[in-house]
């Protein structure tokens, strides 16, 4: 049982039940919470009611005298941390007029990302409407974007560059949804217009954040709501790590328009991706109709319904 928790974070009896509770979370469906699940979500939420009463005056105050607040790094730090995210940062990254390009996994990437760096995002507009975390989003400057609202890309590029400005740096997630961490979907380069041309001295920066084993237990796929994906995190046993690693940054200019660039930032996280998991990338299980994704012949991961069964040993037999 203990080791069952700790992989699952759930309070479930069996891997095996785990497992059903979250294919039907992917589906749409409510995740029950027992009563012990439903102690941890009240006890970190309200410790991160805490570090809202202490930080955000502070950051209000802060902002009357000068620009730059660094409380918002800092609450967003411990936010992740509360959640259940214990942050392990790897290789350098630049502090400023930098563009993060990384894989998309949770909306905790936003804390994490934001707590180690104090890097603004864009994020797919759901997030906004999660209860708690959209507002913990927009007080680092998130810049919301819908994935259909293709009418409004001009207006989105603003906003960032203003973003980008304000914040010396940027978060991009361009495979425009959440995925099981052990995939990467195409790449869409539509935010990418803002350095066609790229502004002066800016440089990318590929990012790859990595939550091992428990990847395909927290990511926030398929139809699940954002208010479930925050109460199944929130209720997790125990804690997991989070590697965020900042890979060798590109001079954007080195490539010709968004898509050279996008494309050059997909092949260095999915070698990072393929090399933290010691073996090839697997077919996402989801269809993704906004970015008119196919899961095809996918037959691993959350969205595939029957696992293989396993194989009697000969002391089994």
């Amino acid at each position: 049982m203990p080791e069952i928790a700790a992989q699952t974070g759930t309070d479930a009896p069996t891997e095996d039940k785990a497992w059903q509770l979250r294919i039907k979370a992917a589906e749409g469906a409510s995740t029950p919470i027992s009563i012990r699940g439903w102690f941890r979500i009240v006890r970190r939420t309200l410790m991160l009611l805490a570090l809202m009463i202490t930080f955000v005056p502070l950051h209000y105050l802060y902002r009357i005298f000068a620009y730059g607040s660094p409380f918002p790094m800092l609450f967003l730090r411990y936010a992740a941390r509360i959640s259940g995210a214990r942050v392990q940062v790897h290789g350098t990254h630049l502090k400023r007029d930098v563009f993060y390009i990384a894989n998309h996994v949770s909306w905790l990437d936003i804390l994490s990302m934001a707590g180690a760096c104090g890097t603004a995002f864009v994020a797919k507009a759901e997030l906004a409407q999660a209860p708690l975390v959209g507002w913990l989003a927009s007080l680092n400057r998130t810049v919301f974007v819908k994935r259909e609202h293709r009418m409004g890309v001009a207006e989105q590029i603003n906003a960032l560059k203003e973003a980008l400005a304000d914040n010396w740096a940027v978060t991009v997630f361009p495979e425009g949804t959440t995925t099981d961490g052990q995939s990467l979907l195409p790449f869409k380069t539509s935010m990418l217009s803002v350095l066609e041309p790229p502004p002066p001295g800016v440089l990318v920066q590929p990012v790859l954040l990595d939550y091992g084993s428990v990847a395909e237990w927290i990511g926030w796929i398929g139809d699940e709501s954002g208010l479930n994906n925050a109460k199944r995190v929130l209720a997790r046993k125990g804690t997991f790590p989070l590697c965020v690693t900042f890979l060798e940054p590109f001079s954007p200019e080195d490539f010709r328009g968004r898509k050279a660039i996008g494309q050059e930032s997909r092949r260095r996280i999915e070698e990072a991706l393929c090399e933290t998991l010691g073996k090839p990338l697997r077919a996402f299980a989801h269809d993704v109709a906004p970015i008119r994704y196919d899961r095809g012949d996918a037959t691993e991961g959350v969205g595939v319904k029957e696992r293989e069964p396993k194989v009697p040993d000969d002391a089994q037999l």
